[in-house]
């Protein structure tokens, strides 16, 4: 087979661009049955999107490694400045400020900065000497790198976007061997500010999110609405689901959101749990494939890379399924490669692209650098 299949072909991580394809299409077919059988205007600028955002990670997926180092630092900068911009002339949408108006499309520069943090990160640490990683010189500048661009996006404000970038960043500073301690510490000091924060940090629309978490029938027609209709959806879905494109909680508007944060409720309604564990085991299949390509690696940064982009990959997909069946806040955190939206889509194939790019430095240089733990 190998002399018949081209070699461009061959080489390619077809164990997770099938099943990320085949996710991708569901996904289209979903937003055609919340468009009430329509292309427009979601499905179709859906599969768009994902053409164009596919190119960005072929080309990411060449970069050579000097390149990508080269340019880590200033990429970071640059979306600092794009941060503040966004503070400064930025436009309004949903009663926060998150986009720049660049007249052909919106930019939204926080979800650019989810997997810069991450490659920055790993660029930190893949030159610090493994003698000073139980010392301040692993902590400290590495939380000022990850602190100021979350509290540039907490002032948007965009509390699940800032998460996401935390917990991106802190899982690079896990894998890279920090103390564990540190971790426990940082973990209870959190817990003893959660009070504080939730009186004094987050806004009155993001309290009465925490609170509808805990207890959303105590306001289903309110506060309570969405979680409520979302888990209506998915239970009535059933095993087999109420069929392609019958699903009444989306077309007849009670579920908030169908195309967006919500697709996989407008899914689960008319595929069922069979759909359900489609969706389930490609995600599953994709991730597996980011951590074999980390695990892979005897590259510090490329490891460090990889499982950092894989992380958010996996951040976006576990908070956005945990939120429509009410185990989790409602956030705005859209599902990777099914949600209507160009910069979420934009943000993960960054991520898809970084983890082509490691494979491909794998292949093409099997011993690699030494990595230092």
């Amino acid at each position: 087979m190998s002399s018949i299949i081209p070699a461009a072909v061959s080489r390619q991580p077809w164990p997770m661009l099938i099943p990320l394809f085949m996710l991708v299409l569901f996904g289209a077919s979903v937003l055609y049955s919340a468009a009430g059988g329509s292309m427009t205007p979601f499905a179709g600028a859906h599969l768009i999107r994902f053409g164009v955002f596919l190119v960005m990670a072929a080309i990411i997926a060449s970069l050579s490694r000097n390149f990508v180092t080269l340019l880590t630092y200033p990429a970071y900068i640059v979306g600092l400045l794009l941060l503040v911009a966004v503070e400064v002339i930025g436009t309004l949408g949903g009663g926060s400020q998150r986009w720049l108006d660049l007249g052909f499309m919106r930019l939204q520069p926080s979800e650019l900065m989810k997997p810069i943090v991450v490659v920055t990160l790993a660029r930190y640490y893949d030159t610090l000497p493994a003698g000073m990683i139980p010392t301040w010189r692993a902590l400290v500048p590495a939380g000022i790198l990850i602190g100021l661009p979350m509290a540039l996006v907490l002032m948007q404000p965009d509390l699940g976007t800032a998460l996401a970038i935390g917990f991106g960043g802190g899982v690079v500073m896990l894998v890279s061997g920090l103390p564990m301690r540190w971790f426990i510490m940082a973990g209870g000091a959190a817990a003893a500010a959660i009070p504080m924060a939730y009186f004094f940090l987050l806004q009155d629309y993001q309290q009465r999110r925490v609170t509808t978490f805990l207890d959303p029938e105590s306001d289903p027609l309110g506060s309570g609405y969405h979680i409520t209709q979302s888990k209506i959806a998915i239970g009535s879905g059933g095993f087999t689901g109420k069929g392609f494109n019958e699903g009444s909680q989306s077309h007849l508007n009670y579920l908030p959101e169908p195309h967006t944060d919500f697709v996989f409720s407008t899914m689960a309604e008319e595929w069922g749990l069979i759909g359900g564990v489609f969706v389930l085991v490609a995600f599953a299949l994709i991730l597996s494939w980011g951590l074999r390509v980390a695990r892979k690696s005897k590259d510090r940064f490329a490891q460090l890379a990889a499982i950092g982009v894989t992380s958010t990959i996996f951040f976006y997909t576990a908070v956005n399924l945990m939120m429509v069946m009410g185990l989790a806040p409602v956030v705005g955190i859209p599902l990777p490669w099914m949600s209507h939206g160009g910069s979420s889509m934009m943000t993960v194939m960054i991520c898809l692209g970084v983890l082509m790019m490691v494979n491909r430095w794998n292949r093409e240089n099997p011993e690699g650098r030494k990595a230092r733990y």
